[in-house]
């Protein structure tokens, strides 16, 4: 585990993008210098309500529109 991740839980499932298998989810970071913040993430792979990811980087939010046009 790296030592610069945060754990963050998925509180919610938004929606899912392309053929590659990437969702786009909200998370509450667990701990860390910014527990207790909510962001919107782009997941890889299978992923369900409760999950623990780790975030490498808690400041940026991604953005909503999965290359549409």
């Amino acid at each position: 585990m790296p030592d610069d991740a945060s754990p963050a839980e998925i509180i919610g499932i938004m929606g899912r993008a392309g053929t590659k298998g990437v969702s786009r989810v909200k998370c509450r970071v667990v701990d860390g210098p910014d527990k207790g913040k909510i962001l919107s993430r782009n997941v890889m792979g299978p992923v369900r309500l409760g999950d623990v990811i780790m975030l490498r980087e808690t400041e940026m939010e991604s953005s909503g529109s999965f290359g549409r046009r």
